[in-house]
């Protein structure tokens, strides 16, 4: 035992001589609010495991030490962390001014502590008011100073006083890629910034309760279940108190309405919080029979609770950061958290102005599952910030150095660079191949794939994540950065759920399939799956013809008939996802059978299949070929050789191919006389010989009133991979009511 911790010390020796430092590292931690600790405890607990490297001083200010909020100091003691000082440094108030007086109070008291303890380096978090004072109390006593969480973006004073801290700061420890590239265009010395994620996550994404429900009854209820109910946690937002205000009375409301087990949190200490508990009051949420209305939970319980909750609503940064590593909806309401990265899992109100809207939003994400982001972390921060606090040099001059760029045009940070290198993984699941693409925002496929699609389910998926893998490594070298998987298959979807309900009988082995699922958890990127028509629609919209257009419909023509249908902006899936099956409009009662079962379906006679059904009858009776035409013996007759017949001539091969476009054409009339579209996009390969004919026919057939729409054809290359990708590229850069 003693030969093990003299070496142990002789280790310790070693590692200080090579920093440059012959004394262990003195860090002041000083936490001012519960929000802030959650972030704080885990480096704490960290510095404290390694005492041969550090010493570690805790002070604690601000509303820790307020018991209208909690007393959550309490904590900190409870965590066996010894408080070295504690400073009361709130001015209670109603206004902004109370918040003005309050960092003046600090900056009053800091000095003295500060030179009793002489830390070596102050740590602080995030963009509080409270933190403002610390930072500049050493940042002019010469202080080192690390802050966390610089080079974010969000709505309110929060965002310029994060940015004032991160010019005090001497070091920064950023959650994130776009972070760390705000705090580089800030000018802070790139040697300086830690990408090291959030220290919070370290706990969210080890925390595994068991005995989660006991946790769930204390603060809800014995008879609530998991995913059945609801956390709200709402701040004011300090440039626009009003208008929060209101916003809170409406969230309430919509809470109220909705009627399902609430856990509300009392407010930050910020302009405008009284008057917010004096909402809550008013409306009686303390003694609601559906409410349970707290000024604290211990953190530990706190993500348990938004782990297993059906929702979390509000404007806290917890909920677009910390809730997304458990896939819980989030609702996020109003300007508060405006720029931060969100993952898949949070809808934005961003104008949260009447109670219907946060309603309506609470019945779209209520009790939803999403797949879990680590956007902000992947649970090894602080290891990362241990070896980083070790790295640090006290010979090192205090001043600081900014990194102030060349005064001309750089790429990197023109906005049309930016844009051109976020992708999406398009896949393409026809009936014969499987193809696999990069594309860029602006509908570029910057790589494509392209293998046989196998016949049977499990062969299918292992070649699709095979070459998502292969493409996602591409991505990389060729400077894209994938935001998400999209997927164009054949067949009744579920986008919801990402399930493959029922195939077309062109793909076997496809039906009752979960695409997401296995996807997601392979690439640890978000997943969409559509219907083939539908995704065709989507292309148009996003990169075709139905650019900006409210009402359109496009129409598929090739082995199958199918499209998708834009109504005021939005696809329309049905309400059992059966949509747009407009190759299944009938048009004849005793029509051709048709692959559904069905007789006189468009599909039945215009689809590439119907066309060379009746090919290959005019072959058998020797009435294809004309002259200048030929078919070897062991070619297969197709829809190429009826259409190549009917050029050169052949009469009969003319009738079928006007046969084909009258019925296509009578469906588009049935179209127009249902949905009143505005315009008519033809895709596929068929398009081009159709166009004239359905115009023919909605002169003929229409109603005046509908006869002045467009028919065009489409003028994308591959608009089943360019859907698949608009599934990912409309979606990703946020949904926002």
């Amino acid at each position: 035992e003693v030969y093990f911790k003299n070496l142990s010390k002789l280790k310790q020796k070693e590692v200080m001589e090579k920093n440059g430092n012959n004394h262990k590292l003195r860090v002041c931690v000083a936490t001012c609010n519960r929000a802030d600790y959650s972030k704080l405890a885990p480096i704490m607990f960290g510095i404290k495991a390694e005492p041969q490297f550090f010493e570690l001083d805790v002070v604690v200010l601000g509303s820790h030490l307020i018991d209208d909020y909690g007393n959550t100091y309490r904590m900190i003691e409870q965590d066996d962390f010894d408080i070295h000082t504690r400073l009361h440094t709130i001015v209670r108030g109603e206004d902004e001014a109370a918040m003005v007086e309050s960092v003046g109070l600090a900056l009053v008291k800091l000095p003295d502590v500060l030179n009793r303890l002489k830390p070596d380096i102050m740590i602080v978090h995030g963009d509080r008011f409270d933190a403002l004072a610390l930072a500049t109390s050493a940042a002019l006593m010469n202080i080192r100073i690390l802050h966390i969480e610089g080079g974010e973006v969000s709505g309110t004073i929060d965002d310029s006083i994060r940015h004032a801290i991160t010019k005090l700061a001497h070091y920064h420890v950023c959650c994130t890629r776009s972070a760390e590239q705000h705090l580089i265009a800030m000018c802070e010395d790139h040697d300086r910034i830690l990408l090291a994620g959030c220290p919070s996550y370290d706990k969210l994404l080890s925390a595994k309760n068991k005995d989660y429900m006991s946790i769930i009854r204390i603060w809800l209820g014995e008879d609530v279940k998991t995913r059945d109910y609801i956390v709200a946690l709402q701040h004011p937002v300090t440039t626009d108190i009003k208008h929060s205000i209101k916003m809170f009375e409406l969230t309430l409301d919509a809470l109220i309405s909705f009627n399902k087990r609430t856990l509300v949190l009392f407010p930050n200490v910020d302009a405008g919080d009284k008057e917010m508990v004096r909402v809550m009051r008013k409306k009686g949420i303390e003694h609601h029979p559906n409410f349970r209305a707290v000024k604290h939970v211990p953190f530990d319980q706190f993500i348990q609770l938004v782990a297993h909750a059906g929702c979390m609503i509000g404007n806290s940064s917890c909920g677009v950061r910390e809730v997304g590593a458990f896939g819980t909806p989030v609702i996020n309401l109003g300007t508060r958290q405006t720029g931060r990265e969100t993952g898949e899992n949070v809808l934005h109100v961003r104008d949260a102005d009447t109670q219907d809207k946060i309603l309506h939003a609470l019945q779209l994400q209520f009790g939803k599952q999403y797949p879990c982001s680590k956007i902000y972390g992947d649970g090894n921060a602080v290891p990362r910030i241990l070896k980083f606090l070790k790295s640090i040099d006290l010979k090192e001059p205090l001043q600081k150095k900014f990194c102030f760029p060349p005064v001309k045009d750089n790429i990197s940070q023109d906005i049309d660079h930016i844009l051109e290198t976020q992708s999406a993984l398009a896949v393409d699941l026809g009936g014969t191949n499987l193809r696999v693409a990069i594309v860029s925002m602006k509908g570029e496929i910057v790589k494509k794939y392209t293998q046989l699609n196998p016949k049977t389910y499990e062969d299918r998926l292992e070649l699709i994540l095979k070459m998502c893998v292969e493409a996602a490594s591409e991505a990389v070298n060729v400077n894209c950065r994938i935001l998400g998987v999209g997927i164009s298959t054949g067949g009744r979807v579920n986008p919801r759920e990402g399930i493959v309900l029922h195939s077309t009988k062109l793909i076997q082995e496809w039906s009752s399939v979960d695409l997401r699922t296995p996807i997601s958890d392979a690439l640890h990127l978000p997943v969409w799956v559509d219907n083939d028509g539908n995704c065709a629609a989507l292309a148009e919209r996003k990169f075709g013809h139905g650019k900006g257009i409210e009402n359109f419909v496009t129409l598929i023509t090739g082995t199958g008939i199918g499209g998708g249908i834009i109504h005021q902006h939005e696809l329309i899936h049905g309400s059992s996802f059966c949509a747009a099956e407009l190759g299944h409009i009938v048009v004849s009662l005793d029509g051709p059978e048709c692959l559904c079962g069905s007789q006189g379906c468009i599909e039945a006679y215009a689809s590439g299949i119907a066309l060379q059904r009746e090919a290959k009858k005019l072959h058998d009776e020797d009435l294809l070929l004309v002259e200048g035409m030929s078919v070897k013996k062991e070619e297969v007759v197709s829809a190429a050789h009826l259409i190549q017949a009917a050029k050169l001539g052949n009469t009969k091969a003319n009738s079928i191919l006007r046969t084909a476009g009258t019925a296509l054409g009578l469906g588009v009339v049935n179209i127009l006389h249902t949905m009143n579209p505005s315009l008519v996009i033809l895709s596929g390969v068929l398009a081009s010989h159709y166009v004239n004919a359905v115009k023919d026919v909605i002169n003929r057939q229409a109603l005046s009133s509908v006869k002045t729409v467009d028919v065009v054809v489409s003028n994308l290359a591959d608009p089943a991979l360019l859907g698949a990708a608009s599934l990912v590229l409309d979606y990703t850069t946020r949904r926002i009511y």
